[in-house]
């Protein structure tokens, strides 16, 4: 027997059309790079998107067609964001903090057909254009800047005003393609994971649960995370689903200009990895009182593990940070670190042992953890890679056919990172498989050296690579950045914080050092390849 249910189908069409009808008043914030606001609603956003996706309709673009960006977060993105899908194309996001040889080589794999391009990034576009072959490339006039006349690109605005208001939309597939965004390509070239729409609007719906993100139509989104990378965390669909007052902080994302528009803004949610916060931490704590947030702001975060000491101190100031693990592969939603209900009893120390850890998983996002001899059990303890499936979950790499063994023969993707899962379902990552660090035999987690240094009253940032070595084939290298100020601690000090902390002495790091920066990827992760790159040839012999 069959229920008796309509057969409706989830497209962003459906959300698009909720949003027009249901929120038109509810306000966009887009910050432009000379840091001035521009203030829009759903109502204005849902009658220009429209008319992109009539416009790029007249165009010339078909059922299926890859529409690439290259884009800062404003108004003006989220219009692609839905104008392309609900019009039957793929919207494609190009990471613009990658290296132009490497935009180029994802757009040509993509085979994106058009381009739309903030006017502010022209000069990116410029060092990779010759490499590929868009039909038509559109400028947005975000930046303020001059249209360039005569430079073989055409105005977005303009393109627009082709849009006669009589468009109707296709009827959509919900398995249909309707996003695209590439890996970070960290081993090997990047992959492309394709987005259905039936895909995105579940994912929809589970950030919006209260366990998750909890977004809702009372919630003004501070949205950080780049609209470039995973689709800004699924969070402008969530939003618009919702109705969630939105502002964009355009390329303008330093501690301050984060924390003015917190408070500016009254934002009650802000995404963005846990680097993103440690420098507004740091910036709270050197200027204190300068902004007074006295409503609660919670901000999942995600990406790299965030140290307790960053919890912590975001805590004191009214700001609590939730522990999400995900990939692009994922959508990203994988887990969020919320506490169970019970667990509010417990002492504080054992809520921050919990709140450090990645979280449980979202509804229909099924976790284990596999060893060579089988699953792991949910102990606690026992390690191994973490494989993922549901509904948001990629099945393959665009037009990838080697990276097969990436999933099981029955149908889990492998991750690469290693983990164990407790008896409450938290998942603990201990690390990615290629940043564990093997000595002697045994197995040291990066992640938790870095958490602990970050502990240090004089740390500000840290990062652990494996460093080869003549007898114990790795050891342990601890990268610091100092805070503002902050005295060079010693090895010997930095040993002792971290065997107090719990460290065996043969997991302690047997060198530190002291620099600038810790390299990032584009997203703001620690870029930990660069560094093997960089201490590839150290000696420990003249340490020792």
């Amino acid at each position: 027997m069959r229920g008796l249910m309509m057969d409706f189908p989830l497209t962003l069409a459906t959300i698009f059309e909720r949003a027009g009808k249901m929120f038109p008043n509810v306000e966009i914030v887009s910050r432009r790079p000379d840091r001035q606001k521009v203030r829009s609603n759903y109502g204005e956003f849902y009658r220009r998107a429209r008319r992109l996706a009539e416009a790029l309709t007249r165009a010339g673009m078909r059922p299926g067609d890859r529409v690439a960006t290259l884009m800062w977060n404003h108004a003006g993105h989220l219009e692609a964001y839905f104008g392309v899908p609900v019009a039957g194309g793929v919207l494609h996001t190009l990471n613009l903090r990658l290296h132009p040889n490497e935009i180029a080589y994802i757009a040509k794999h993509a085979e994106d057909r058009f381009l739309i391009v903030d006017d502010a990034l022209l000069p990116v576009f410029e060092k990779f254009r010759e490499q590929v072959k868009f039909e038509r490339v559109w400028v947005t006039s975000f930046g303020g800047q001059a249209f360039p006349a005569g430079a073989g690109v055409e105005s977005y605005e303009e393109l627009l005003r082709t849009a006669t208001g009589e468009f109707e939309p296709p009827k959509l597939d919900e398995n249909a393609a309707a996003a695209m965004c590439f890996t970070s390509g960290t081993t090997g070239n990047p992959k492309g994971v394709v987005y259905s729409h039936r895909s995105i609007v579940l994912h929809s719906f589970a950030e919006a649960m209260a366990d998750t993100f909890a977004m809702s139509q009372e919630d003004t989104l501070l949205a950080v995370a780049p609209m470039f990378h995973a689709n800004a965390w699924g969070l402008p669909f969530t939003a618009t689903m919702c109705g969630t007052r939105v502002v964009f902080p355009g390329p303008n994302v330093d501690a301050e200009s984060i924390l003015d528009l917190i408070v500016e803004e009254k934002v009650t949610v802000a995404c963005g990895v846990p680097t993103v916060w440690l420098a507004v931490l740091d910036a709270l704590e050197k200027h204190p009182g300068r902004w007074k947030i006295n409503w609660p702001v919670r901000i999942p975060s995600g990406g790299m593990a965030p140290p307790e000491s960053l919890i912590r101190g975001l805590d004191r100031h009214g700001i609590r940070l939730i522990h999400l693990w995900g990939l692009t592969e994922t959508s990203p939603l994988g887990t969020t670190g919320r506490l169970k209900a019970h667990m509010r009893e417990w002492p504080e120390e054992k809520q921050y042992e919990v709140r450090v850890k990645q979280g449980w998983p979202a509804p229909f996002v099924e976790l284990r953890v596999m060893r060579p001899d089988g699953e792991a059990p949910w102990d606690g303890k026992t390690a191994g890679e973490i494989e993922v499936r549901g509904p948001w979950v990629a099945s393959a790499y665009y037009e990838s056919p080697e990276t097969a063994g990436r999933w099981t023969a029955d149908g889990w993707f492998k991750t690469g990172d290693v983990a164990s899962i407790d008896e409450e379902g938290y998942v603990k990552i201990a690390d990615r498989a290629k940043d564990l660090v093997k000595s002697g035999g045994e197995w040291i987690s990066s992640v938790d050296l870095e958490n602990a240094l970050m502990g240090h009253p004089a740390v500000r940032e840290a990062a652990v690579i494996a460093v080869p070595h003549p007898k114990w084939q790795e050891r342990p290298l601890a990268v610091l950045v100092l805070k503002d100020g902050m005295a060079q601690p010693s090895e010997e000090e930095l040993r002792q914080f971290l065997m107090a902390k719990n460290f065996a002495k043969w997991q302690v790091p047997d060198a530190f050092v002291v620099q600038k920066e810790i390299p990032r990827t584009s997203v703001g992760k620690f870029m930990k390849i660069k560094l093997r790159e960089q201490f590839a040839g150290w000696e420990w012999e003249k340490r020792d």
